[in-house]
């Protein structure tokens, strides 16, 4: 399918992943709306996109905030007239075992991770209802399937995700003409890491990290891109993207 004029709104798009796909999706002439806090890091990325003919708008979102969501879903619309494409992706890792009771990171995990996925998609599901048509990309995660030690709160905001998913693909894809895939990663090379807070799990990351080749976000960029771009009698429901060295 063609991607060239279509319009997409993508979560998290200050760094990492999200930015990967912004500027993978400008490239293949979308337009794209940067959804994230970092209001310097957005304006810096609408000036790579568009410094190299691309198109891209910056859009300070918190998306634990629906009221904020929908601004940048309306901000959208009023400019470009539709949202053809949402990249559920930003998202928050901090690892540490229950018995620490890091409750505060529990509660943002599942503002970010959870409530932050509903919140965007409510915010452009009645544009792509009215238009009959879009695709919803939901960033879930191997720890959506596999239960790690220190990821009990994290690989279940990622289950939530991919359960949420399948629901939603469920309910609006034949009725509404909406296509709906979870992107589930393995490790990718990002920003999460640095929200370790516990010492003993930010060591082993960082030992990993030195020992395996992680993904790069342009792997999961591309991998949206695959999904996309697919046939329309297609909807890609589910992709596993792990790196060739972990052999789950």
């Amino acid at each position: 399918m063609s991607t060239k004029g279509k319009v997409a709104l993508v979560t998290g798009a200050s760094s990492g992943i999200g930015a990967a796909t912004a500027r993978k999706l400008a490239i293949e002439g979308v337009i794209v709306g940067l959804a994230a806090r970092r209001k310097d890091r957005l304006d810096a990325l609408v000036t790579e996109i568009t410094g190299v003919g691309g198109k891209a708008v910056a859009l300070p979102t918190d998306v634990t905030d629906l009221t904020s969501c929908k601004a940048a879903a309306d901000a959208l619309i009023a400019q470009f007239g539709r949202i053809d494409v949402l990249v559920n992706n930003a998202g928050l890792m901090p690892l540490s075992n229950i018995d620490s009771l890091k409750v505060d990171e529990w509660q943002r995990m599942v503002d970010v991770n959870v409530s932050g996925v509903l919140n965007a998609t409510a915010a452009v599901l009645a544009q792509m209802i009215a238009q009959h048509s879009g695709h919803i990309f939901n960033m879930s995660s191997i720890a959506g399937r596999k239960v790690f030690p220190g990821l009990a709160v994290y690989c279940a905001t990622k289950a939530a995700v991919a359960a949420f998913s399948d629901g939603l693909r469920m309910e609006i894809g034949p009725k509404h003409n909406i296509r709906v895939t979870c992107i589930q990663p393995g490790a990718v090379k990002s920003e999460l890491y640095e929200q370790i807070t516990d010492p003993t799990y930010r060591k082993q990351m960082d030992d990993l990290a030195a020992s395996m080749t992680y993904l790069e976000g342009e792997d999961i960029a591309d991998t949206i891109l695959f999904a996309l771009k697919s046939p329309s009698r297609m909807d890609v429901a589910e992709l596993f993207v792990l790196p060739t060295e972990q052999g789950w």
